[in-house]
């Protein structure tokens, strides 16, 4: 089989890479926009009309903006403009079978929300651009004439990873790191280890028949205030001591937001609302459809946290 994998430079695309290169039943070829001295792997501005020498069954379609926070252009060239031309490259080389990974974001609000399924109400408010353009993205594939589906991963982590955790591990490590409070009892989230979701990946591949859409969790909701705690303490950093209540922090993120667009100020905000509301809300998923079609997780969750924090040591040692 062969597959195209956009993004191939992040976190997932590059993980996927990695994970079935040396497969002799799969020829992977990858694209992005950074430049890469590989020989199944091609530069591409794919929010521009490309062509590649690579005839695909199967492209998964990972390339984004996946930053909470960005520009309106960016988000709009990065993750609908881009998925439209994919869409467009595929309908030009024969409808291959087209994954879209969205993000479980899309069904977000600013509150507790348990037991999400894939036919869970999206919109038509968003919790950020990111959601959103990545909703209109869901919404582009659903013309598309081919086979696909559309892939929700839900906080995705593991070695390699460059939005979920290191911004947390950041702010752990000097001591910035508040616990949110005031929500009501434990904040209760789902993850998904990079393994998992790259075996779920080629799952839905190779899969005869899919469903449109599954939300890709480790089915097993765990306390994320509790994990993070163990994550801290195996990797001997400072466990949080500031307490602050949920209104104050979304109040003290709306305006820092409000300061960061006005003085147009580079880079990300060192809180944002999003931040806030991953540690202040509650969000799980029902995994019944993702284990129904295409089995249970790959890597159990504990056992993802240990090669996670194995990752990280090695990290903060060089």
């Amino acid at each position: 089989m062969r597959i195209l994998i956009t993004g191939a430079s992040g976190f997932v695309g590059g993980s996927f890479m990695q994970r079935f290169g040396q497969r002799g039943d799969l020829q992977l070829f990858g694209v992005a926009r950074r430049a890469q001295s590989l020989p199944n792997y091609a530069q591409r501005d794919l929010s521009q009309p490309f062509d590649l020498p690579f005839q695909p069954d199967v492209v998964i379609h990972a390339a984004a903006r996946a930053s909470p926070w960005g520009s309106k252009r960016d988000y709009a060239q990065q993750n609908v403009e881009a998925t439209r031309q994919v869409i467009r490259f595929c309908r030009r080389v024969g409808h291959p079978r087209l994954l879209y990974i969205s993000t479980s974001a899309v069904f977000y609000r600013e509150e507790h929300q348990y037991g999400l399924t894939e036919d869970s109400p999206i919109g038509p408010d968003f919790v950020n651009l990111y959601a959103q353009t990545k909703y209109v993205g869901e919404r582009l594939l659903a013309d598309y004439e081919g086979d696909h589906c559309v892939l929700r991963p839900r906080a995705v982590f593991g070695p390699g990873d460059t939005v979920l955790f290191p911004r947390v591990l950041q702010a752990a490590r000097k001591g910035m790191l508040p616990v949110i409070t005031g929500q009501g009892g434990a904040v209760m989230g789902d993850l998904v280890y990079i393994d998992t979701l790259s075996d779920y990946l080629l799952r839905v591949a190779l899969a005869p028949r899919l469903a449109t859409s599954y939300n890709i969790t480790n089915a097993q909701p765990v306390d994320l205030q509790a994990l993070l705690h163990d994550v801290l303490r195996r990797l001997k950093f400072p466990a949080p001591a500031r307490h602050v209540k949920v209104g104050t922090a979304m109040k003290a993120a709306t305006a820092i937001e409000w300061l960061w667009r006005l003085l147009r100020l580079g880079g990300e905000p060192p809180l944002t609302r999003f931040g806030v509301g991953v540690f202040a809300y509650s969000k799980t998923f029902d995994p019944s459809r993702t284990v129904r079609d295409l089995g249970p997780p790959s890597v159990a969750l504990d056992d993802g946290v240990a090669r996670f924090v194995a990752w990280q040591e090695q990290q903060w040692s060089r």
